[in-house]
């Protein structure tokens, strides 16, 4: 007997190559294979806490997205590599992400020194790198495929620099970490600070292997500077430069940066650490998505630290998840920047951000905070916010 269609066999034919193609197209299917981009964060070495944080909170990212059906129907697989917070260990990665995995889009990387390495690299071969930490003003000139949502340190400068003078600083000493991103911040706010007509009567420069800072400490607090100025790259040499600048005796105030708000360094400076300004870019309480995302990743990883980044590095994940949804294509470099300097992305950093010219976040700012007594800080706020960071 002949089978009968409730509609012609020819347009039931049709519509059926229809849903084909379109599924096709849409890369969709259990048997599709999964979108593949890259991960290079500072899983270990100087960086590590808020490397791992970030390379947490993108995973948490990826999981959300596969758990809603991944990228037209495709799953999202991030292909990690530990950038070690140096620009050698850097390069060793992308040369591993992209000769052996064959991969063209990098999520990328926690430190600026590192960036720094990989990113002439990735600008040569047509490579996508996409930071949510680094912040070095040198990134802004590394070229056409290189982006990041962290906030570039010409501006973290200004802010410093215009705070310490608003808050009557006229005499500054500094110590400051040998590392790409240190300095940068170190230069600029330096440079603004002098520009308001304040002087430098002390400067110290530290390696990543020293764990006493007394002597530097001492040599700094002679010349009776108005305030010390501190950026690291680590969480770890921030607390223990706080702590021992107490305990030889400065009363004086300490101003510092993002690094210096971390879980950790905020740990081992214990007490000493009440009263600390520093300049940050912050999540906004009322920001609805970042908080939720802090409660997804307090109830996943229980922890947070150091929120924005974490937000930062969730949010370039899920930027990068439109721009592949877009192209529908993991090796479209090209197509995946252009992307980037259409989009206009609201998510746990922000409302309506976007990219400019040279791959600039453009609708961000940061905050002056101030870290709190001991007995007042928890697991979720270890500071109070002061109020927008002055600009120009």
């Amino acid at each position: 007997m002949k089978q009968h269609f409730p509609f012609p066999s020819r347009l039931f034919a049709a519509v059926l190559m229809t849903a084909l193609v379109a599924l096709s197209c849409a890369g969709g299917g259990q048997d599709s294979p999964p979108f593949r981009i890259g991960v290079m964060e500072s899983l270990t070495g100087a960086g590590e806490t808020y490397g791992t944080v970030a390379n947490q909170a993108k995973q948490m990212a990826a999981d959300e997205i596969n758990a809603e059906g991944g990228i037209n129907g495709r799953r999202l697989e991030l292909v990690v590599e530990d950038s070690q917070c140096a620009a050698k260990e850097a390069i060793t990665a992308y040369n591993k992400l992209t000769d052996v995995e064959g991969i063209k889009i990098i999520l990328g990387t926690s430190c600026s020194g590192a960036m720094l390495g990989a990113a002439p690299l990735a600008e040569a071969d047509g490579t996508i790198l996409f930071s949510g930490l680094a912040s070095n003003p040198d990134i802004a000139n590394a070229g056409d495929y290189i982006f990041r949502t962290q906030i570039s340190d010409i501006h973290v400068g200004i802010n410093t620099g215009n705070t310490l003078w608003a808050d009557g600083v006229r005499t500054l000493a500094t110590i400051t970490e040998s590392t790409d991103y240190a300095e940068g911040v170190r230069r600029t706010t330096v440079a603004q600070f002098e520009k308001r007509g304040g002087t430098v009567v002390a400067a110290e420069h530290y390696g990543a292997d020293i764990t006493d800072f007394r002597s530097q400490l001492e040599k700094l607090f002679a010349a009776n500077p108005g305030a010390l100025h501190l950026v690291p790259q680590s969480e770890f040499s921030a607390g223990t430069i706080i702590k021992q600048a107490r305990e030889i005796g400065y009363g004086g105030p300490i101003y510092a940066e993002t690094v210096t708000m971390g879980t950790t360094s905020l740990d081992i400076a214990g007490e000493a650490a009440t009263g600390v300004k520093a300049i940050v870019a912050d999540l906004e309480p009322d920001n609805e998505k970042a908080q939720q995302v802090l409660e997804n990743f307090r109830e996943r990883y229980n922890y947070v630290t150091l929120p924005w980044h974490l937000g930062s590095a969730y949010d370039d994940v899920y930027i990068a998840a439109e721009c592949l949804g877009r192209t529908n294509d993991d090796q479209d470099a090209d197509g995946f920047r252009d992307c980037m300097y259409e989009i206009t992305w609201s998510g746990a950093i922000g409302d309506n951000y976007s990219f400019d010219s040279d791959g600039e976040v453009v609708g961000l700012s940061r905050v002056v905070v101030e870290v709190l007594p001991l007995a007042e800080r928890t697991p979720d706020r270890s500071y109070r916010v002061l109020g927008p960071a002055p600009g120009e």
